[in-house]
């Protein structure tokens, strides 16, 4: 098995610096407050236009057509629509898998929030706050929304598999990424008590996830868990024989190989893969198949100026208004870098390029020089990929 795949980000789940404009007139920073400041007239038809123009079938013949075959789609705790004031967005994906059946991809549904979140990231739904392993309700209520995916789409052609939760944060990220600065939470009084979720809790959860899924999933299809962004504590977890095409999922960017310290250049990013990225991937793949479930080209060098770990505009970080390096220069750069992490990913079972498209226009809008490498589309039509990549495109 080696998959290539792209994630549609953005789409079912909302990242304001993917698509700032959904957030005019607003101050909310994430997807919790969109609907708590808006009125509900405002946030329903805002929220289904996005959803209609974002992803369409169209974006499945182009993904195919890039020589991708799997999508990854981040979807949100509340797409069954049982969670108050949040529309859900099962129809959707009901939509999404009818075209990749059409198209010939496969999917990863990949749940990417939990109420009172998993990680403090505004991708995590709701910024600061990070209490949902410590609510037993909340953890629940997560299971049965897994259990309810597996139902509905577990034995659909199109499924590739289903992730059990994206991104929940342990105690090293959280110190690396200061969690409670870069993502201050809006109300303080419900940040109270965030803090990292601990491994012991994580692989209890993973089990259970596990369990219920596979109640209604074929053995064939892939349950998915994240590393926790620790890729090698798990050598001696689900070794039992029951645990049957379990994937584990990595997430590496070379801005948080800056944010721990790699040097803002070309030879440090390349050196820095093959010695982590490399390395981890390949001594872990003897013990589960390992995909890198999220990556870019995005780095501060390209940018011009330190993004202090990929920090945006939005993030109150100057960026850099014109271009620094000339085209050439930028493309040099890039395709060293995609080589790079091409063959580390190579070690492993696949990958998904985060994302496939964002509307952030980083011609106009002051700050942006540089954030285009986080769109797949953009990526493929100015060459930045290593040749062999385009050849097989």
């Amino acid at each position: 098995m080696y998959i290539k795949g792209v994630n549609l980000g953005n789409w079912l789940v909302l990242e304001k610096w993917m698509s700032p404009a959904l957030f005019d007139g607003t101050t909310a920073e994430d997807e919790y407050y969109l609907p708590r400041q808006l009125s509900r007239e405002v946030y329903e038809a805002r929220i289904k236009i996005h959803r209609a123009e974002y992803i369409t079938e169209r974006d499945f013949t182009a993904i195919r057509a890039m020589g991708m075959d799997t999508v990854r789609i981040p979807v949100p705790y509340f797409i069954f629509g049982d969670r108050e004031p949040f529309i859900g967005c099962i129809e959707e994906l009901d939509k999404a898998f009818n075209w990749a059946e059409k198209y010939q991809l496969q999917i990863l549904i990949d749940l990417h929030t939990a109420p009172e979140g998993q990680n403090g990231f505004d991708n995590g739904g709701i910024c600061g706050v990070c209490k949902w392993s410590k609510n037993p309700e909340e953890v629940e209520f997560v299971l049965t929304v897994l259990e309810r995916l597996a139902e509905r789409y577990g034995k659909r052609d199109g499924l590739w598999g289903i992730e059990v939760l994206n991104e929940p944060i342990t105690e090293r990220m959280w110190e690396i990424f200061d969690v409670p600065n870069r993502y201050p939470a809006a109300d303080k009084a419900m940040a109270e008590g965030s803090g990292p979720n601990t491994l012991e809790f994580l692989r209890d959860f993973y089990q259970n996830a596990y369990d219920r899924i596979r109640k209604h999933m074929p053995k064939e299809k892939y349950v998915v868990i994240h590393d926790a962004f620790e890729l090698m504590s798990w050598k001696d977890f689900m070794r039992e024989e029951k645990y049957v095409n379990v994937v584990l999922d990595t997430h590496q960017y070379l801005m948080l190989a800056e944010a721990e310290g790699c040097e803002q250049n070309t030879e440090a990013y390349k050196a820095y893969v093959k010695k982590h990225y490399e390395k981890q991937v390949e001594e872990m793949q003897q013990y589960f198949p390992v995909i890198c479930g999220e990556w870019c080209l995005f780095n501060s060098f390209a940018c011009g100026c330190d993004t202090k770990g990929g920090q945006s505009v939005l993030n109150g970080v100057d960026g850099k208004s014109e271009e620094v390096l000339d085209d050439n220069r930028k493309k040099e750069i890039y395709k060293a870098v995609a080589e790079a992490q091409l063959a580390a990913w190579r070690k492993g079972s696949g990958y998904f390029y985060w994302s496939y498209k964002l509307l952030t226009d980083t011609v106009n809008t002051p700050g942006w020089i540089g954030w285009d490498s986080w769109d797949f589309g953009r990526c493929v039509d100015f060459g930045w990929f290593a040749d062999e990549y385009e050849t097989q495109k």
